[in-house]
């Protein structure tokens, strides 16, 4: 008949709270760069595409897509967007839906910049591009597979 030790109990659960610990120090480090238009009037569509990379060599490309409704009017494109992507642990963790709450103000060359939350991932975009935007807006942000 075996026993009960507690000093392997105690042992086995440092170990698993020690490969936890290790996991979540493996974050990895992932971008987005990616082009997309955009139009609103008082409701807000933007399509486009782009390509995630992490710092572990692996990519993906992406088709981002963001609807959404507010006071806003206003037609651009944004050539140039870069995102920034935390508490990643595979790449696969960059696609589904974020919220984003937005406020722009843009004529001519147009520019960009959002915080969007989807659990424990953030992103944050950037962009520069041309057209022009005014209004304030929430907007479901959408990165899926092509």
């Amino acid at each position: 008949m075996k026993t009960f030790n507690p000093q392997s109990v105690v042992a086995l659960a440092l170990a698993v709270g020690a490969g936890m610990a290790a996991a979540a120090d493996r974050d990895l480090s992932c971008t987005l760069k990616f082009t997309s238009r955009q139009w609103s009037a008082v409701y807000s569509s933007a399509e486009g595409e782009g390509t995630v990379s992490c710092d572990n060599g692996t990519s993906m490309p992406v088709t981002i897509s963001a609807k959404g409704v507010g006071l806003t009017a206003g037609k651009w494109k944004i050539t140039d967007g870069t995102g920034k992507f935390t508490r990643v642990t595979a790449i696969e963790d960059v696609l589904g839906s974020y919220l984003a709450v937005s406020g722009d103000a843009g004529a001519a060359k147009a520019g960009t910049a959002q915080a969007l939350t989807k659990g424990k991932v953030s992103l944050a975009l950037a962009g520069k591009g041309e057209g022009f935007d005014l209004g304030i807006a929430i907007s479901q942000f959408k990165i899926s597979k092509p």
